[in-house]
């Protein structure tokens, strides 16, 4: 079992910036791609950004690209993800996701999650 918990969450004007943070315990942090993941009000969950086990590949959606940063820190077991440019559309809570393979941009195919936490940029 990965047990895994976000912090960073929190409300931020457009063009804002915050940095979400997940923590992991349990197995070998170091075993398992990391990403994450949204999910707005109304709205199925969507894939946002992952990194390989060794940090080396990071992989974003269309909406993210250039904007968000993933990153990981295998020493201290956790990922992070910094949030610039942030958008009202933006809104949603935030999870964190762990795999032993490769993170899956669909969601329900990933192993462990997070419980979230509420991103919201107001206008």
């Amino acid at each position: 079992q990965v047990q895994l918990v976000e912090s960073g969450g929190g409300l931020v004007q457009t063009g804002g910036s915050l940095r979400l943070s997940c923590a992991a315990s349990g197995r070998t942090f170091s075993n398992y791609a990391m990403g994450w993941f949204r999910q707005a009000p109304g709205k199925e969950r969507e894939f946002v950004a992952a990194i390989s086990w060794s940090g080396r590949s990071t992989y974003y959606a269309d909406f993210v690209r250039g904007r968000f940063t993933i990153s990981r820190d295998n020493a201290q077991n956790t990922v992070s993800l910094q949030m610039n440019s942030l958008k009202p559309e933006d809104t949603a809570v935030y999870y964190c996701a762990a795999t032993v393979t490769a993170i899956s941009r669909a969601a329900r195919q990933n192993e462990y999650w997070g419980q979230g936490t509420q991103v919201t940029v107001s206008s």
